[in-house]
């Protein structure tokens, strides 16, 4: 039901980063930057695997507060390789890949810290 969903960042360079390559096991990439012009100087970019679905915008001149998302994996795998991927792109561990039964039987999935601390999330949903 969420269509789009965006996090703002201290430091955009760093976060886009950490996202390029976090991003990349599950399919998705940064697909838009919006032309400045339209964000009163603020860098804001959109990444998705077909159109723009999670968005960071640079927040140097705003107070902000952690934020937990978590993005669809399409396998077991590629939560494995989101993690393995965040990790060495900077990111720290929250929650290696694994079931997590109490959320339900087939909940598979995997928690990092993003370079300003939000709490980020690759999950399959699939029994395997």
């Amino acid at each position: 039901m969420i269509d789009h969903l965006g996090i703002n960042v201290t430091d955009f360079e760093k976060s886009k980063s950490f996202y390029d390559e976090a991003m990349a096991p599950l399919g998705a990439s940064l697909l838009y930057m919006v032309p400045e012009q339209y964000t009163g100087g603020a860098k804001v970019g959109g990444y998705g695997r077909d159109r723009p679905v999670f968005w960071l915008s640079d927040s140097t001149d705003k107070p902000r507060s952690t934020q937990h998302v978590a993005f669809t994996a399409r396998s077991r795998a590629e939560v494995d390789a989101f993690h393995a991927a965040a990790l060495a792109a900077g990111g720290k561990d929250n929650g290696g890949p694994g079931l997590r039964p109490h959320y339900h039987p087939n909940y598979y999935g995997a928690f990092v810290f993003d370079p300003d601390g939000n709490n980020v999330e690759a999950v399959c949903h699939d029994p395997e």
